[in-house]
């Protein structure tokens, strides 16, 4: 497992436009890592740097050693009682972590909310769309703040509108990767890799994001899909092929669906 986290750390290009919100925290830990620590010793040393660190219901955020969950508790509930992240070494669970430091009060929300359908749910019944919905935004949700002809061409999956036509408009448009599961991956970035896009509006600050997604992520909009998938590697700046049209005439991944006219994106 050492040997394994260690290689994945090498594979980081850290200089990557999408690790740019984690890029320091994110040297910092790899230096630590590096040097031998386990994953939860490495986060918790980055959370003791903060002059502010997060709170939980049950108490400030901290991160433990897997082996700390008991066998047969719920991850999320463990976190909600606890306060406590159990953490893996692995770069998985190293990206849980790093997004648990950028974005503490979106973690919190979501975990609170996983927490309280795990109360609700009828032993031995099904995990339910909520919760389904709050696993993929948790994996693999990118928040958007894009000018009105972008959003448009987003939600019409009009790929050639989003990318081409309008492709100078995404120097006003924001865009943040949140899940950890999209951050691991796009370690070793493949043109179909897809984010389930938010939108979040575009006169909102950057440190207004959480606290607006806090009000709006209810359990009814996350089980509506009220996401939009996104290609990441297509967003302008963030991979050097994008700059040539041709790289969003690919039909295998940019498709247009014929019987209805509307665009979908593959992911593989």
């Amino acid at each position: 497992m050492r040997q394994s986290l260690v290689d994945g750390l090498e594979a980081i290009d850290w200089s990557a436009p999408w690790l740019a919100p984690y890029r320091e925290a994110g040297l910092r830990l790899a230096a630590t890592l590096t040097d031998g620590a386990p994953v939860a010793q490495a986060l918790n040393d980055e959370l003791h740097t903060s002059s502010d660190p997060p709170q939980l219901a049950a108490g400030p955020l901290r991160f433990v050693a897997q082996a700390e969950l008991p066998a047969g508790r719920a991850y999320e509930a463990f976190i909600a009682d606890t306060a406590c992240v159990p953490s893996r070494d692995n770069l998985h669970d190293l990206f849980n972590g790093l997004a648990w430091l950028q974005w503490p009060a979106l973690k919190r929300h979501l975990n609170e909310l996983q927490a309280a359908q795990l109360a609700a749910q009828v032993a031995g019944a099904r995990r339910g769309a909520v919760r389904d919905a709050l696993t993929l935004f948790d994996e693999n949700a990118a928040l958007l703040q894009l000018p009105p002809r972008l959003e448009q061409a987003l939600r019409e999956r009009d790929w050639q509108a989003l990318f081409v036509t309008h492709r100078a408009a995404w120097e006003d448009a924001g865009v943040w990767l949140f899940g950890h599961a999209l951050l691991e991956k796009l370690v070793q970035p493949r043109k179909p890799m897809t984010a389930h896009g938010w939108l979040v509006p575009l006169d909102l600050a950057a440190d207004q994001i959480q606290s607006w997604l806090g009000e709006q992520l209810t359990p009814h909009r996350l089980a509506s899909r009220a996401h939009h998938p996104l290609p990441v590697l297509g967003v302008p700046g963030w991979w050097p092929a994008n700059q040539s049209p041709g790289f969003y005439a690919d039909r295998d991944v940019f498709r247009v669906e014929h019987k209805t006219g509307a665009a979908a994106i593959i992911q593989r």
